[in-house]
């Protein structure tokens, strides 16, 4: 039954991905219309993982999200935030490798959304660069979604987390949302299954600006990661309640992530 229940969300998955990215081309006419595409994907999706693929995401803290532009620093286990994170926020945008922007159709929703590329092979000059576009983003009363560990990483895995999240914190001078999750143990890097149950993506209580960039990395840091071995630990037990009891995988990092950038 998994594995049916799986494959058919998979198949539901990136029909729905195609046929949307295929008749939202009408939208890539101005930024707000390429949000409004993102959303309809990503709530499609989240309704599909529950109806077929038989998880739920449920979304905690809603009430934290502050109002007015935003820095969002998330932890990263799996495709799936990156596909649910466009639900909550009007007017969100990515950091993300530059090389994402060359994606025939995908990428040009990158570019037309307003997302902030990272060139890599800028060396040293990449902080400079993503701060001007985050500080862009920023002046638009956007939400700018950050993964400060640079690539998705096993659930349980230790952290690893990189400067970016602390250099644009400190260049923007906005609240800094940090958000804890599971979703790792539902739907894994290059895994086939969607493992059924509840996964719970956390919006905790918001940093405010102004914080020395090495206290704000620390305090982000352990915010996230006590609240997300708290939801690993819910999700283990989920998974047990639905028949599925998994080991918590332990290790180093997967290669990077589709919408990510390691800085």
């Amino acid at each position: 039954m998994l594995l049916l229940r799986s494959l058919a969300f998979n198949l539901c998955f990136y029909v729905a991905t195609a046929l949307i990215a295929l008749l939202g081309l009408p939208a890539l006419v101005s930024r707000k219309g390429v949000i409004r595409v993102a959303q309809f994907w990503g709530r499609t999706v989240v309704w599909l993982l529950r109806v077929v693929g038989g998880t739920r995401v449920e979304f905690r803290g809603l009430e934290n999200i502050p109002e007015g532009p935003l820095l969002v620093a998330a932890k990263h286990q799996s495709a799936l935030e990156t596909i649910a994170l466009t639900v909550p926020f009007a007017d969100f945008g990515y950091v993300l490798k530059r090389e994402l922007m060359w994606i025939p159709v995908i990428g040009w929703y990158f570019s037309r959304g307003g997302m902030v590329p990272i060139d890599r092979s800028k060396g040293s000059k990449v902080m400079a660069a993503m701060n001007a576009a985050a500080i862009e983003a920023i002046g638009q009363c956007r939400q700018l979604i950050i993964f400060p560990e640079g690539t998705r990483r096993p659930a349980g895995a230790p952290a690893a987390y990189k400067q970016g999240a602390s250099h644009l914190y400190t260049a923007l001078n906005v609240p800094c949302l940090p958000v804890a999750l599971n979703t790792g143990l539902y739907w894994r890097r290059r895994g086939f299954r969607r493992m059924p149950g509840t996964t719970v993506i956390e919006f905790l209580p918001a940093i405010p600006p102004g914080l020395p960039r090495l206290e704000f990395l620390a305090q982000v840091q352990e915010r996230i990661e006590t609240a997300s071995a708290a939801l690993l630990a819910e999700g283990r037990a989920d998974l047990a309640r639905h028949g599925h009891p998994v080991a918590v995988p332990v290790g180093g990092a997967e290669p990077a992530a589709d919408t990510s950038a390691t800085l």
